[in-house]
């Protein structure tokens, strides 16, 4: 008899078959979300990471493309194109927002993401980046093919959660986003995040 068990998010889904392209997205979090949720790596079970301060609430859907890692790759292409010292990835999968029309009432789901581009963040000196992509069919943002048909709004608005979705106002902000980038950098990131889970934790 076979006994069947639940796929770790991380390690046992995989990102695609059209990747970069299109890759499937662990969702993690909604907009409506209160507490922020982030998968637990030892067991693949989503676990609350912390209350969202004050009315911070991410934007779009968010989550992680699974089977890949944050690591030396990463690393050496954000300190090659920020032109800053950037000694590691932050340890984590690659980060993924996903833009749709529809709302999506709870986390722990699987989606096909279109990417268009990405933010290159530093926390604390580490290589955070996150991948900006469109859910694959919406009917209003699949005409979004890159980051630069986004509004600049849109863009400022996502750029604020995640420089201050950390930080009390008394505390020392120690995220910057070095670069918006298109479509194509995006492609280049989610390529070198799949070879740095390869180089750490392969088949």
């Amino acid at each position: 008899m076979n006994i069947q068990h639940k796929a770790h998010p991380w390690h046992g889904i995989d990102p695609g078959k059209e990747t970069p392209d299109v890759v499937t997205a662990f969702i993690e979090i909604v907009p409506s979300d209160t507490v922020k949720y982030e998968i637990d790596k030892a067991s693949g079970y989503l676990k609350i990471d912390r209350p969202q301060k004050f009315s911070n609430m991410i934007p779009t859907l968010y989550g992680f493309i699974p089977k890949t890692y944050c690591a030396e790759k990463i690393a050496e292409y954000a300190a090659f194109r920020s032109g800053k010292t950037v000694e590691k990835g932050d340890g984590d999968p690659l980060d993924i927002c996903v833009l749709s029309e529809r709302s999506v009432t709870h986390g722990d789901i699987l989606l096909q993401a279109v990417p268009i581009g990405g933010f290159r963040m530093l926390d604390g000196g580490e290589a955070d980046d996150k991948i900006i992509a469109v859910m694959q069919g919406d009917e209003f943002y699949r005409q979004w093919h890159d980051v630069s048909d986004c509004p600049l709004s849109y863009i400022n608005r996502l750029k604020h959660y995640f420089l201050t979705y950390k930080h009390l106002p008394s505390e020392k902000n120690n995220c910057e986003i070095t670069d918006v980038y298109g479509r194509e950098e995006a492609h280049e990131v989610i390529k070198r995040s799949l070879e740095d889970y390869q180089n750490h934790f392969g088949d």
